[in-house]
């Protein structure tokens, strides 16, 4: 089963509540609270965030996170990329040598085609489609397919 990891889940919600205040400096503890995590978490979350610049922490009374770029300007794929590292179904999808089947597999052209089809729709998608209302869900998978082929 393909699953991102729960601090990573996290990692959109509280992004999509800093997307919904995008101008706003928010704290941590107001952010947990709005998203009902605990703020341990929350702020575990945030600090990863702002390594990776998708968020900036800003110090002082009126300190807090907010956004670095607009909403629809993040992906789905830069935010599993700051939480999960790089995104790869297996091991030989990441870098050559990784596994040591390698050299007898017939499938690893194929895993790295599918990896890349999966990271392309992350990349299709954005924060900003991710807390607005959808359209239709089926636009989305849609507009996310047309842009890849898997033969």
């Amino acid at each position: 089963m393909l699953r991102i990891s729960k601090l990573t889940d996290y990692a959109t919600v509280l992004l999509a509540a800093l997307a919904q205040r995008e101008q706003d400096c928010v704290s941590a503890s107001q952010l947990a609270e709005d998203t009902r995590l605990e703020l341990p978490t929350a702020a575990k979350v945030l600090k990863t965030l702002a390594k990776s610049g998708l968020v900036q922490s800003l110090r002082g009374a009126n300190g807090g996170y907010r956004l670095t770029d607009p909403p629809q300007d993040i992906s789905v794929a830069d935010i599993v990329r700051a939480m999960e590292g790089p995104i790869a179904l297996t091991e030989c999808s990441l870098e050559p040598g990784l596994c040591s089947h390698e050299s007898q597999c017939t499938l690893r052209g194929n895993w790295q085609r599918i990896g890349l089809a999966v990271e392309s729709a992350l990349e299709q998608l954005s924060l900003a489609d991710l807390y607005q209302a959808p359209k239709v869900p089926d636009q989305i998978a849609q507009r996310t397919l047309a842009t890849f082929k898997i033969v």
